[in-house]
C-alpha cells in the first residue's frame, strides 16, 4: 500500500497517510486514460457551428442564363457552392460531440492518473488548510512551504470557502471539490493536493477501521 507524509499548512510533517491501493496503486492504463480524456474534452464542445447550404442562402431563385447557346457552362442558380456568395458544400452543422463512457472506464482512468502522480511523489496530503480569512498571500506561502510549483490541482471540501477564495486567484492553481475530481485535471497538473477529508478512499478506510 503506497503512503505519503501528512503535512501541515506550513510544510511540517505531522504523520503518515496510507493511500488506497484501488485509487493510487494501480498500473496506469494509458489507452483508457486517453479515451476518457478525449471524451471529456469532446463533451466541452458547444457544437453550435453552422453553415448555410445552397437551399438556405438568400436569393438565386432565377436561372442566371439560358441552358444552351451562350457558350458558358450550365448554371441553375447563383447560390451554388462554386459561386461567390453561394452556399457551403458539406459544411458543419449543429451536432453533439458527446461520447458515452462507461463508469468503470472513468474510474479506471482516474485511478491510473492518480497512481501515476503518486508514483512520481506528486501527491501531497495536508491535514487541513485552516485559513481564518481568505488570503491569496497565505495560500502562496502554503504552496511554497509544501514545495509545490508549476500547475497544481487543489482538492478542497465544498464547505471550505476560505480555502477556495484563497487559491482561486492564483493562475497556476485549479481548485475543485472531491465530486469534481477527473482524469483530465489530474493529468494536466504537476501536483495534486488533497486534505485528509478529501483524499479518495480515506473515508471508507476509516469506516472499515472503526
Amino acid at each position: 500500500m503506497p503512503s505519503v507524509k501528512l503535512r501541515s499548512r506550513t510544510g511540517a510533517e505531522t504523520g503518515q497517510v496510507d493511500l488506497a491501493d484501488a485509487v493510487f496503486g494501480v498500473e496506469p492504463n494509458v489507452p483508457v486514460m486517453h479515451q476518457v480524456v478525449v471524451a471529456q474534452l469532446a463533451a466541452k464542445r458547444a457544437g453550435t457551428q453552422s453553415t448555410k447550404t445552397r437551399s438556405e442562402v438568400r436569393g438565386g431563385g432565377a436561372k442566371p442564363w439560358k441552358q444552351k447557346g451562350t457558350g458558358r457552362a450550365r448554371a441553375g442558380t447563383i447560390r451554388a457552392p462554386q459561386w461567390r456568395g453561394g452556399g457551403v458544400a458539406l459544411g458543419p452543422k449543429p451536432r453533439k460531440y458527446d461520447q458515452k463512457t462507461p463508469k468503470k472506464m472513468k474510474r479506471l482512468a482516474l485511478a491510473s492518473a492518480l497512481s501515476d502522480r503518486a508514483a512520481e511523489d506528486k501527491v501531497i496530503v495536508v491535514a487541513a488548510w485552516e485559513f481564518d480569512t481568505p488570503s491569496t498571500k497565505d495560500a502562496l506561502a502554503a504552496l511554497a512551504a509544501l514545495g509545490i510549483s508549476g500547475r497544481s490541482l487543489v482538492v478542497i471540501e465544498p464547505t471550505d470557502a476560505n480555502a477556495a477564495k484563497s487559491f482561486r486567484n492564483i493562475p497556476e492553481v485549479h481548485v475543485i471539490t472531491p465530486g469534481e475530481l477527473n482524469t483530465y485535471d489530474v493529468l494536466v497538473s504537476d501536483f495534486v493536493v488533497f486534505t485528509e477529508a478529501t483524499l479518495p478512499g480515506a473515508p471508507k478506510d476509516k469506516e472499515a477501521a472503526s
